[in-house]
C-alpha cells in the first residue's frame, strides 16, 4: 500500500465544514438570544383595567397576580356576581396581554418558528 493520505478529507477538513461552523455559530447565538429572551419574559408584567377603572389587576410570569385593586364603589353586597365578573375579566385580559407580549418577544428571537435553514 502506498503511503499518503488515507481517503481522508481534503485540507479544509470535512466537506461543507465552513457551512457547518457557520450553522453552529448561528445556533449558539440563537441559544444565547433565547436565554436572554426567556429572562426578559420572566420579568414581564401585564396590567388590565375593567369597569371604567373600578378593577385593576397586574400579573407577572406564571400568571401570578401581583396587584389587585378594587375601588370601593364597585363593592355591592347585593351584587357580588358583578364584582366577580369584573375580576375574572381583568385577570383574563391581563393573562392574554402577558401571553401576547411573551410570544412577541420570543418570536423576535426565533423569527416566528424554530426551524433551521436547510433542515
Amino acid at each position: 500500500m502506498g503511503r499518503g493520505r488515507r481517503g481522508g478529507f481534503p485540507r479544509g477538513g470535512m466537506p461543507g465544514g465552513n457551512q457547518m461552523n457557520q450553522l453552529m455559530r448561528q445556533a449558539q447565538k440563537m441559544q444565547q438570544d433565547l436565554a436572554q429572551a426567556q429572562e426578559e419574559v420572566a420579568e414581564m408584567t401585564a396590567e388590565a383595567t375593567v369597569g371604567g377603572g373600578v378593577v385593576r389587576v397586574v400579573i407577572g410570569a406564571g400568571h401570578q397576580i401581583q396587584e389587585l385593586e378594587i375601588k370601593p364603589e364597585v363593592v355591592d353586597p347585593d351584587d357580588i356576581e358583578m364584582l366577580q365578573d369584573l375580576i375574572v375579566a381583568a385577570v383574563n385580559d391581563a393573562c392574554r396581554q402577558l401571553d401576547e407580549k411573551a410570544e412577541e418577544r420570543m418570536s423576535q428571537v426565533t423569527g416566528g418558528n424554530l426551524s433551521f435553514p436547510g433542515f
